[in-house]
């Protein structure tokens, strides 16, 4: 649980204001470090254990992990409630396709290839499948490390390596280490041999118990050991009892604060429910309760698409909408006699108005003002859609240096800040008020391409 600022100063050196810290005292150094707007190291007067000791008493009741490296790197963990509304789910679950050493080479290109195809543009972001988990279960060390080399060498994703042989998980390890694999399953009755190869050359490693309270004494003992980066899987045999377990991890670690259960879990609806709808079904359950990774046996888009438009949903932050990023984007291909649109950045509004642009098939030009995710009129009433507010946008965002007229057209809802807007402008644009719903672009921004062609 968190420690609160007034507990920290008591642990601080209690020295005359000497604000080598950055901050005036001892006690709003505290009160930044309980925020998290301050680390421990910016205080050189602690002690080596008392620094330890606030390191992890501020850690966050579930631990950070990533699996993978750079653009592909799957970050999980790091949450601080137990529902969604108390105040956000922070990082998404990453979805894993299963690939065996058994399966024929044809089935292991299929599946690469529908991993890295099956990508959906999707409000303003791409939903994806995340990693790939590759199986040992041919008996075979060498078409296992086969298969791990042939998945290294075909995409930059991230990978869960399965296998109950020692050796060649290591080896397999030691292939792709790099790429941050996550190391599964340790147990009680391999963990003495594993601790030495983990901490040769330290990755996620992943946790299996039978039951919950078996994890306890590994986590620990893995601690101990300066091995930190760890998934949980309490070996639930069906869903009922991995609804259950997840339930216990996710409250004993956020609201009892008990650090040996706070880290993230790995979930195999795979191995619950061997394939189809049950399965995706089963995926769907561990979306909402708190799996860091699901591992599925197979996908297509028709089951994949529904289970990342769960993940999304509940992954966004309640507090604040769906927005894109400020700046214009092109429509097709425009060039400098194309017709320029301004809107808000809620992300709704933009792919409506980016929609029925396209369907014209008149390359534009779209002018994105950041107004904190709201729609148009909304925007307006809050100030944050006014005519100055926009007249600055347009100066600033480039799109005078990609268009040699001066037009531009402002939704008809907001008809009223055209003066403003010439003004803020310094009367070098023409404000043009466009129709008031997106369903009248369609008839309405064919005759002033005409016109802007004409004036050509």
């Amino acid at each position: 649980m968190p420690i609160a600022g007034s507990e920290i100063v008591k642990m601080l050196p209690g020295r005359k204001p000497c604000k080598d810290c950055g901050f005036p005292t001892c006690f709003a150094f505290a009160m930044k470090l309980a925020s998290g707007g301050a680390s421990v190291d910016k205080c050189p007067y602690l002690s080596k254990e008392v620094k330890a000791k606030l390191v992890d008493l501020l850690a966050p009741p579930i631990k950070l992990v990533t699996i993978g490296s750079r653009e592909n790197a799957v970050k999980i963990g790091n949450e601080e409630v137990v529902y969604r509304h108390e105040k956000t789910f922070v990082h998404k679950p990453g979805i894993a396709l299963l690939i065996s050493d058994k399966d024929d080479n044809a089935k292991i290109e299929e599946k690469i290839k529908k991993i890295k195809e099956l990508q959906f543009p999707w409000v303003g972001v791409t939903l994806k499948a995340d990693l790939l988990a590759l199986y040992f279960e041919s008996g075979r060390k060498d078409k296992f490390l086969a298969l791990v080399k042939k998945v290294y060498g075909s995409t930059d994703l991230g990978m869960v390596l399965i296998s109950k042989d020692m050796d060649a998980l290591f080896a397999a390890r030691d292939i792709c280490a790099d790429r941050r694999p996550l190391l599964y399953p340790i147990t009680k009755e391999n963990i003495d041999k594993a601790i030495p190869k983990i901490k040769a050359n330290l990755t996620p490693v992943g946790l299996r118990g039978e039951g919950v309270e078996e994890l306890i004494p590994l986590t620990t003992r893995l601690k101990e050991a300066g091995i930190e980066g760890l998934v949980l899987d309490p070996g639930s045999k069906n869903l009922m009892e991995a609804i259950r377990d997840q339930t216990f991890i996710r409250r004993a670690a956020l609201k009892q604060g008990f650090k040996p259960l706070g880290y993230p879990t790995i979930a195999f609806p795979c191995f619950m429910a061997k394939g189809g709808l049950k399965e995706i079904m089963v995926a769907s359950t561990f979306v909402t309760k708190w799996a860091g990774v699901i591992v599925l046996s197979d996908f297509d888009q028709y089951s994949l698409l529904p289970l990342l438009v769960q993940r999304l949903n509940i992954y966004t932050d309640p507090r604040f909408p769906m927005a894109v990023q400020q700046k214009y984007y092109e429509v097709g291909e425009p060039d400098e006699h194309s017709p320029v649109l301004v809107t808000s950045n809620w992300a709704l509004t933009y792919f409506l108005v980016s929609s029925a642009v396209e369907a014209t098939k008149i390359p534009a030009y779209i002018c994105v003002k950041d107004a904190e995710g709201l729609g148009v009129l909304t925007a307006w009433a809050a100030g944050k859609f006014s005519g100055d507010s926009v007249g600055a946008f347009i100066k600033k965002c480039g799109i005078g240096d990609r268009v040699k007229h001066r037009k531009l057209i402002i939704p008809g809802k907001v008809a009223r800040i055209k003066g403003e807007l010439e003004e803020a402008l310094n009367r070098e644009w023409e404000v043009i008020v466009g129709p008031r719903e997106t369903t009248g672009i369609a008839a309405f921004l064919p005759g002033v391409a005409k016109e802007l062609k004409g004036l050509s």
